[in-house]
């Protein structure tokens, strides 16, 4: 009995050692090359989670936003260019006005006195301001001729229709002897109580000042009065 199985005791243990003696499997490029592609799948599979696409409210915003970075861009521009504009205006607005006075060899006094009424016409006064002028005297100069004008000033009204106090501009036009003929005639003026000299094309001339020539006349009136 114990012979029967002998044979087949041997082969069981012949296994057993082989199966021990046995090596595990030896990483191949293949298993390489199928380990490193179901990595990559992996990773493709995560970047393609990871991945968002912009949804219909987003574009919107970004566009929203794009266009609000335009518009600041423009605005900023605009802003830039401002400050130029609003002087070029400014400056447009106060040009100082003036007219082509007549040379030296054709002045007359009646030319002269034209020719202040056609200046005072320039100033820019309110309408119901009235003036008068006329012509005063003729001065000899060593070096030149003045003939000397004065335009005077008033605003009556209808409670005042006569004036309580007026303002006087004196005119000079002056005719050199020394200096060419055809040249223009030198013109200046100043105001009743003040020393200022002031030029035609070199100032523009303020409705302030006529304004307050009356009120210190009237001012100075009153207190003569009062006394």
């Amino acid at each position: 009995m114990q012979e029967e199985f002998l044979p087949f005791a041997r082969i069981l243990a012949q296994e057993e050692e082989v199966s021990l003696s046995a090596k595990p499997p030896e990483f191949t490029p293949a298993n390489k090359t199928q380990k490193c592609s179901s990595q990559s799948r992996s990773s493709l599979h995560l970047c393609h989670v990871t991945v968002k696409t912009m949804d219909k409210g987003e574009k919107n915003n970004a566009s929203e936003e794009k266009t609000h970075i335009l518009m600041e861009n423009g605005r900023s521009s605009t802003e830039k260019h401002l400050p130029e504009q609003k002087k070029n205006e400014k400056e447009a607005k106060h040009i100082i006005k003036n007219i082509q006075w007549s040379p030296c060899d054709s002045f007359t006094v009646q030319r002269g006195w034209q020719q202040i009424e056609e200046y005072i016409s320039t100033w820019e006064i309110h309408e119901g301001w009235l003036h008068w002028s006329e012509f005063l005297q003729e001065e000899e100069l060593k070096y030149s001729k003045r003939y000397h004008y004065r335009a005077c000033f008033s605003i009556p009204t209808r409670r005042k229709p006569i004036p309580r106090a007026t303002a006087s501009v004196y005119f000079i036009i002056e005719i050199s002897k020394i200096k060419p003929a055809t040249l223009p005639v030198e013109v200046f003026f100043t105001l009743e109580s003040s020393r200022l000299i002031h030029r035609p094309g070199q100032c523009q001339f303020r409705e302030k000042w006529l304004k307050d020539i009356i009120e210190n006349k009237i001012i100075l009136v009153e207190r003569l009065t009062s006394q």
